[in-house]
C-alpha cells in the first residue's frame, strides 16, 4: 500500500496451514515489512542458508509450533545451533502452553496464542524487532534518536478523567511507580503510554510486560534476563525487560498476578534500582520508570495475604485510578462518534437519536474496549450510514439472532448450522469476519463447513472455498 511506510527489515512465516500462514503474511506485509512465507520447517531452513549465501539477513521469524516433520520446536533448535541470531515469534492453540515455554527457552521472544487478533501479531512482531535492535545497539532501540513521538490522546470530557490526566502530567518526568488500577477496557495501558509520553522519558523504550502471561519460572528471566548455562536451554544470555526498557518506562500489566517471590525481587529493584540477572553473579544498575496496572483491588489482596504489603506502598506513590464507562456518560457519545470514524473505511457513519439512547442505557462491564468492538461491529453489518438500535443488536457477541419461536424443535447441531449460515450471509460470505463475529476461529468455522459438505448439508455460498484476502490471523 503506498501509504504505508516501508520497512527493510525481512520476516519469515512458517506455518503449514495456507490461510493462516497467508494472514498472518498479509498483516506484516500491512504493517509494511517484507515478508516472505515456507510451508514446513524443512522449507525454512532452505530459504535462511538460501538467504545467507546472498548477503541477506533475516530480522524476524514467525513460526507455528505444529508443523509437519520437523517440528517448531525443532526448527528453533536448528536456526540456533547453525549460530543464527534471528529473533523468534511462535504460535501456538490452546493446550500446547508447555512447548511455547519450552520455545521460549530456547530462544525465543514471545508466543501469542490463537486465536489472535492482528492487531497482537503486529505489535508483538515490532516489539521482537524492537528487542533484537536494543541488543545490538547497547540497549537504545532503532530510531530512539528521531524526534520524541507525539503524545497519544485520551478521548474524554468527564472531570475525574481530566484530573486523572492531569495528575499523570504533572509526575511523568519523576522516576516514582506508577499504580493504574480500573476495570478491564478502561485503558489502563493507554494511560500508562501517556504517562511515558507526557514526561521526559518520552522517545525513549517503552517495553510492557503481562505478568499473567507467563509461569513465574519465565516471567523472572523475561524481566531480569539471564546468562548462558543459567538454567537447560540457556544457550545464550538473554538481556531482561528491564534493561530493554533503560532510560525509559517498563509496564508491569496485570501487576497482581505476580507469584510472591518474584514480588521480593521486585520491590529489591524500586529500592535499589538495580537487577540481578538469573545465574548471575554482580547486579545491574537500571534507570526504569515502573508503570504497574491491575483491574483488582490490591489492598483487598494485601489483606488476604495474596500481595506484599510493602510492595504495594512502594507501587502506589502514584496511584491512578481509572473511572468505569458507566460511570462517564457523556464521554458515550463522544467515544462512540470516534470509532465510527475510525471503522468507517471512507463512510460518513451516523448513529440514530434511539442507537445513541440505548448506547447511554448499557452497563457496559467491558468498558470502552467493548464500546469499541460493538461499533466496529455495527459499522461492519450496517445496512447504511446510518447505524439503527437493530444494527447495535446485531453487534453483539451471541449474533445474530434466532427468532425464539423458531427455535422450537431444532437440535443444538441444526441452531449451530443456522447461526453459522447466517452470519455468513449478513458478512456477505467473508469467512474471516463471519468467524469474529460467532468469535470462533477461522479454522473451527472451515472444519465445521467442511463437516456440513461431507453430510451433504451444504452452508448457503460457502459449499464451496472462495477466494479471500487471506486474513485470517
Amino acid at each position: 500500500m503506498s501509504d504505508v511506510r516501508r520497512d527493510p527489515r525481512r520476516i519469515l512465516v512458517v506455518d503449514d496451514e495456507p490461510g493462516m500462514r497467508a494472514g498472518v503474511a498479509e498483516v506484516l506485509g500491512r504493517g509494511g515489512f517484507a515478508v516472505e512465507q515456507a510451508a514446513s520447517a524443512e522449507e525454512a531452513l532452505a530459504r535462511l542458508e538460501q538467504g545467507a549465501s546472498q548477503g541477506l539477513a533475516l530480522d524476524l521469524l514467525v513460526t507455528d509450533l505444529r508443523l509437519p516433520g520437523i517440528s517448531g520446536l525443532d526448527l528453533l533448535r536448528a536456526v540456533r545451533q547453525a549460530g543464527r541470531d534471528v529473533p523468534a515469534v511462535v504460535i501456538t492453540a490452546h493446550g500446547t502452553v508447555e512447548d511455547a515455554v519450552a520455545a521460549m527457552k530456547l530462544g525465543a521472544f514471545d508466543f501469542l496464542t490463537k486465536p489472535f487478533s492482528p492487531a497482537d501479531l503486529l505489535h508483538l512482531a515490532r516489539r521482537a524487532l524492537g528487542d533484537r535492535a536494543a541488543d545490538t545497539a547497547g540497549g537504545r532501540p532503532k530510531g530512539a534518536e528521531t524526534a520524541p513521538p507525539k503524545r497519544r490522546p485520551i478521548i474524554t470530557r468527564d472531570q475525574a478523567t481530566l484530573r486523572v490526566l492531569t495528575i499523570a502530567e504533572s509526575v511523568a518526568s519523576s522516576r516514582a511507580p506508577v499504580l493504574v488500577q480500573g476495570e478491564s477496557g478502561t485503558g489502563k495501558e493507554l494511560l500508562a503510554r501517556y504517562v511515558h509520553e507526557s514526561g521526559s522519558r518520552r522517545g525513549k523504550p517503552f517495553v510492557a510486560v503481562n505478568c499473567a502471561a507467563l509461569p513465574r519460572d519465565l516471567l523472572e528471566s523475561e524481566l531480569f534476563g539471564h546468562e548462558r548455562g543459567a538454567f537447560t536451554g540457556a544457550i545464550a544470555r538473554k538481556t531482561g525487560k528491564f534493561e530493554l526498557a533503560s532510560s525509559g518506562t517498563l509496564l508491569l500489566d496485570e501487576i497482581s498476578e505476580m507469584e510472591l517471590g518474584l514480588q521480593a525481587k521486585l520491590l529489591r529493584v524500586l529500592q535499589e534500582y538495580e537487577i540481578d540477572r538469573v545465574g548471575g553473579t554482580a547486579p545491574v544498575p537500571v534507570d526504569v520508570r515502573v508503570v504497574a496496572t491491575t483491574n483488582l483491588r490490591l489492598r483487598e489482596l494485601v489483606d488476604r495475604g495474596k500481595f506484599r504489603e510493602d510492595l504495594y506502598y512502594r507501587l502506589t506513590v502514584i496511584p491512578l485510578l481509572l473511572s468505569p464507562l458507566r460511570e462517564r456518560q457523556g464521554d458515550i457519545d463522544l467515544l462512540a462518534d470516534h470509532f465510527l470514524e475510525r471503522f468507517g473505511n471512507g463512510r460518513r457513519l451516523t448513529l440514530t437519536p434511539e442507537a445513541r439512547t440505548a448506547l447511554r442505557a448499557r452497563r457496559w462491564p467491558g468498558n470502552v474496549r467493548e464500546l469499541e468492538n460493538t461499533i466496529e461491529r455495527a459499522a461492519l453489518l450496517a445496512r447504511s450510514d446510518v447505524l439503527t438500535v437493530e444494527d447495535l443488536e446485531d453487534a453483539d457477541p451471541g449474533v445474530p439472532r434466532l427468532a425464539i419461536g423458531s427455535l422450537a424443535g431444532l437440535t443444538v447441531r441444526e441452531m449451530e448450522k443456522r447461526l453459522i449460515a447466517d452470519t455468513l450471509k449478513r458478512t456477505r460470505n467473508n469467512r474471516t469476519q463471519a468467524a469474529r463475529l460467532l468469535g470462533i476461529s477461522i479454522r473451527t468455522l472451515r472444519n465445521k463447513l467442511a463437516e456440513y459438505r461431507q453430510h451433504g448439508e451444504a452452508v448457503g455460498e460457502l459449499a464451496s472455498e472462495p477466494a479471500e484476502a487471506g486474513s485470517d490471523a
